[in-house]
C-alpha cells in the first residue's frame, strides 16, 4: 500500500498509543504466571500478536477482548515447537531464553529483515553451555534449537541489544538454582532493562544488579498474576512531538512523567534543540518555533532516530547524531534508508558508522519516497509533511502495522489529507 500526503496543518487531541516495549513484556510476564492477569490499554499490532502467539505456543491461554489481553498463564508447557516472530525481535529475542527453560526442541521463523537481525549474543551462550543449533547459511532463521538453559554464570555484551538481557531475565529466575549475568561492555539501552525489572518486580519475580554491571538472579522464582494497564509510548509520542516542532497544533494525553522508558529522552533531545515543548499535569504538546542543532546521543534511545532526523533536518545549523550505530541494525539500517529518502526531498545529510550530521534547511520538497518497510521510517516521512511543499507519496505505508496500526486514521483525524495509491 502507498499513501499520497498533500501538505496540511494537523491539529487536535490525542490519547497516544500503549507502550509496545511495555505491552511486550507484560503478556509475557502474566503468561509464566499461574492464573489470570488482565493486561488493558493493548494495541494489537503485528509485533504483539506474535508475542500472544508465541506466549500460546509456549502454554498459556490468551483471549482478546477489545484493547485487553486476558491471559491464563502457568509454567511452560509446550503447546508447539514452532514460534513465528513474524517481524519482531523483541518476540524472537525474548522467547528464544523462555522456551530453552524446558530441555525440548524447538524451531524459531520469522519474515523479512528480522531472519538477517543478529542473535550471535545467545550463539555464544549456546555454545558455552552445549546447547545445539542449526541455521541457514547467510541468515539466522529459521533456528532451530535442542538444549535447555542451566543455572549459571551468563556472560553478555551491553552495547549489542539489551533484547538478549531481558530475555535472560525473564527465564534465568524459572531454574532450579541460581544465576548470575555478567555485563561486558558499557550498557546501552539502559532503559529498557530498567522497564524490564520493572515489570519483573510487578509480576513477583525479584532481581538484584550492582550498577547494572552484573544481574544477580535467583533461581525457584514463581511469577504472580497481576492486573495491569500499559502507558503511552514515548517512541510514538517522539512524533507527534516532531509534528507540533513543525507546525502542528497537538495536545497529547496518556504519558506518565515518571515513566522507566528510555524513549523519554525525547523530552530532553527537544528541548536541547530549543523546541517549545510544554509538559503539562495531563498533557504534553511542542509549540511551533525555530529549533536549532544540537548533539544527539542514540546510545540509550535508537528509535527516536527517525523522528529526529526529520526535526534535525528543518532545524537551523548543523544536527550530529552520536553513539547511534544501533539505529544500522533495526528493521532496517535506519541511517543510510533516512538519508536516501529525506535526500530525495531536499534534505541534506552525511552519514558515517557511529551516526551522521545533519544540515538544516528551511523547507523539503514533494517527493516519492520508500518506508523501507519500517513503520518508523513511514512516520517520519510522514510527520516530514508539515514542512513539505507538495505532495509527499510513501510507498510501502502499510508496515505501520508493526507497531500503530491505525496510524493513517489518526493521521486523518488530526487533519491530514491523504489518499491511497
Amino acid at each position: 500500500m502507498n499513501v499520497r500526503i498533500h501538505p496540511k496543518k494537523l491539529s487536535g487531541s490525542l490519547v497516544v498509543p500503549p507502550s509496545k516495549s511495555l505491552s511486550h513484556r507484560a503478556i509475557i510476564a502474566a503468561s509464566l504466571a499461574k492464573g489470570k492477569s488482565i493486561i488493558s490499554n493493548v494495541i494489537l499490532s503485528k509485533d504483539i500478536l506474535a508475542t500472544i502467539d508465541g506466549m500460546r505456543a509456549l502454554g498459556a491461554e490468551i483471549t482478546i477482548n477489545g484493547n485487553q489481553v486476558i491471559i491464563h498463564g502457568n509454567s511452560i508447557e509446550r503447546k508447539s515447537n514452532l514460534i513465528d516472530a513474524n517481524e519482531s525481535g523483541s518476540t524472537l529475542r525474548f522467547l528464544i531464553p523462555i522456551a530453552l527453560v524446558s530441555n525440548l526442541p524447538i524451531c524459531f521463523t520469522g519474515k523479512n529483515h528480522l531472519v538477517h537481525r543478529p542473535l550471535d549474543s545467545y550463539f555464544e551462550i549456546f555454545d558455552s553451555l552445549g546447547i545445539s543449533y542449526s541455521h541457514e547459511e547467510g541468515q539466522y532463521l529459521p533456528l532451530h534449537i535442542h538444549g535447555g538453559l542451566r543455572p549459571d554464570t551468563y556472560h553478555l555484551r551491553g552495547d549489542v541489544s539489551s533484547q538478549f538481557i531481558t530475555g535472560l531475565l525473564y527465564a534465568l529466575p524459572l531454574l532450579n538454582g541460581d544465576s548470575k549475568i555478567v555485563i561486558t561492555t558499557e550498557l546501552e539501552s539502559k532503559g529498557y532493562i530498567d522497564l524490564t525489572l520493572d515489570i519483573l518486580k510487578q509480576f513477583g519475580i525479584q532481581i538484584r544488579h550492582n550498577n547494572y554491571q552484573e544481574f544477580m538472579i535467583a533461581g525457584n522464582q514463581s511469577y504472580q498474576p497481576f492486573n495491569y494497564t500499559v502507558e503511552g509510548d514515548y517512541s510514538q509520542v517522539a512524533f507527534f512531538l516532531v509534528a507540533g516542532a513543525l507546525g502542528a497544533d497537538l495536545k497529547l494525553y496518556g504519558m506518565r512523567e515518571d515513566s522507566y522508558q528510555g524513549d523519554k529522552k525525547i523530552i530532553q533531545d527537544i528541548l536541547s534543540m530549543k523546541g517549545n515543548l510544554e509538559l503539562h499535569p495531563e498533557y504534553i504538546s511542542c509549540r511551533p518555533g525555530k529549533t536549532i542543532g544540537a548533539t544527539i546521543d542514540f546510545s540509550q534511545s535508537p528509535d527516536l532516530g527517525p523522528a529526529l532526523t526529520v526535526l534535525a533536518s528543518l532545524s537551523e545549523g548543523t544536527t550530529e547524531f552520536v553513539k547511534a550505530s544501533r539505529l544500522r541494525i533495526k528493521e532496517c539500517d535506519r541511517i543510510t534508508c533516512m538519508k536516501e529518502e529525506l535526500e530525495k526531498m531536499g534534505a541534506s545529510i552525511e552519514e558515517n558508522s557511529d551516526g551522521m550530521k545533519i544540515y538544516g534547511v528551511d523547507e523539503l520538497h514533494g517527493a516519492v519516497v520508500d518506508s523501507h518497510n519500517d513503520h518508523r521510517v513511514a512516520m517520519a516521512l510522514a510527520v516530514a509533511s508539515l514542512k513539505t511543499k507538495g505532495d509527499i507519496v510513501i510507498m510501502n505505508a502499510g508496515c505501520v502495522a508493526k507497531s500503530f496500526p491505525n496510524f493513517w486514521d489518526v493521521f486523518q483525524s488530526l487533519g491530514g489529507d491523504i489518499s491511497y495509491e
